[in-house]
């Protein structure tokens, strides 16, 4: 059997869950004998590309995908794939937009098609977006979504989830195969040492650290996240909230941080390559997303040992220790706050035994991921 070649389908290659999810994937997979390439919808340079590159990886680069216009895309891909019959699985973690690649791909006989779910919205979920001062189009866009999600399942050869709840949403109940997001355990242990030599650099030492990871989009919901933390601040002075990230609201987020004049009291650390060692630092982790599919992000702040507080809509199957708490994401911050001020200061215990033992460490899961792609070309 020679080299196997898998392409593997994202819109961009940034630091978001699923991308990180499968770079974790990527390190550690027998790269003698499989090796991921990755088709892309953004034209420029990504956050994770150069690594691709190292690891031997080819990235090919399309515009972003239109769904009033898919005549075009349809056309790019064929045009693609006519040039790169090389590609016997083809594995898409587009959401519902997975019809798009997974139909194109089903036409030139790609004998193994993976639509990969990612993410899952209730219907409470979805009422707040659609109702987020978004401009008309990308409502529009959303409601599209929301319908391609019917055809996904017409076109793939497998369903891969990273959870129930995520599976469930995106292929109605039928049959799929979880594919943990699992992490490096190794790398978010924690460390003594550097939590000290960071919140020392933060100037950080005397407060109760909260610290959130994630694109400064609707769905993450750092609106609510900043007057959590103001309301908190007229109670508990001794905090600091550290956001890690970019994106199209970033900007907005700082001007309400001013507003509500607490921006002294916030890092924005943009997009971080140094996230492990940035974990070691924070002592609450808070996560009040309106929608996720099983965000990895959470495992790895449980690795960490952080104490949690995250928003009733995530699935519960992200919870792997004691740390963890699950709070409604409503018009009042109180809960937040008073679950905040009752953790005060605590000692940091190892966790990482628990991430193995839900089975969430990356060393197991690549060799499952590994004999999966085998028996597909064998088969």
């Amino acid at each position: 059997m020679g080299m196997i070649r898998i392409l593997q389908v994202f819109t961009v290659m940034n630091r978001g869950g699923a991308e990180s999810m499968i770079m974790n994937y990527y390190r550690k997979i027998d790269r003698s004998k499989i090796q991921f390439d990755f088709l892309v919808h953004r034209k420029e340079k990504a956050a994770f590309d150069d690594e691709i590159e190292s690891l031997g990886g080819k990235i090919y680069r399309f515009d972003p995908i239109s769904p009033f216009f898919p005549k075009k895309y349809y056309n790019e891909l064929r045009a693609f794939f006519k040039v790169h019959p090389e590609y016997d699985i083809v594995h898409s973690h587009l959401n519902t937009f997975s019809s798009f690649p997974l139909k194109i791909a089903k036409e030139f006989e790609v004998s193994c098609r993976i639509a990969h779910a990612h993410i899952a919205i209730d219907k409470v979920s979805l009422a707040t977006l659609l109702s987020s001062k978004e401009n008309f189009k990308e409502t529009i866009k959303k409601l599209v979504k929301l319908q391609l999600k019917k055809k996904v399942k017409n076109h793939a050869t497998h369903l891969f989830s990273c959870g129930d709840k995520a599976g469930n949403w995106l292929f109605d109940n039928a049959s799929f195969t979880t594919m943990n997001n699992a992490i490096d355990t190794e790398k978010f242990r924690y460390n003594e040492s550097l939590e000290s030599k960071y919140k020392k650099e933060f100037d950080l030492q005397n407060d109760l650290v909260l610290g959130h990871v994630g694109r400064f989009v609707s769905q993450k919901n750092h609106a609510f996240l900043l007057d959590v933390f103001a309301d908190l601040l007229k109670v508990k002075p001794d905090v600091s909230l550290v956001l890690i990230g970019d994106g199209p609201l970033r900007a907005s987020m700082e001007n309400m941080a001013k507003n509500l004049k607490i921006e002294h009291k916030i890092h924005f650390l943009g997009v971080r390559t140094d996230i492990p060692e940035l974990c070691q630092m924070l002592d609450v982790f808070v996560f009040p997303s309106f929608y996720e599919g099983l965000p990895v992000t959470l495992i790895e702040a449980q690795a960490a040992g952080l104490k949690i507080l995250a928003s009733n809509t995530i699935t519960k199957e992200v919870h792997l220790t004691d740390n963890i708490k699950f709070l409604p994401i409503d018009d009042t911050t109180k809960q937040w706050v008073d679950q905040i001020v009752k953790i005060k200061t605590f000692k940091k215990e190892d966790q990482v035994q628990k991430i193995i033992d839900g089975d969430y460490d990356i060393i197991s899961n690549t060799k499952k991921i590994e004999e999966f792609y085998f028996q597909q070309i064998a088969n």
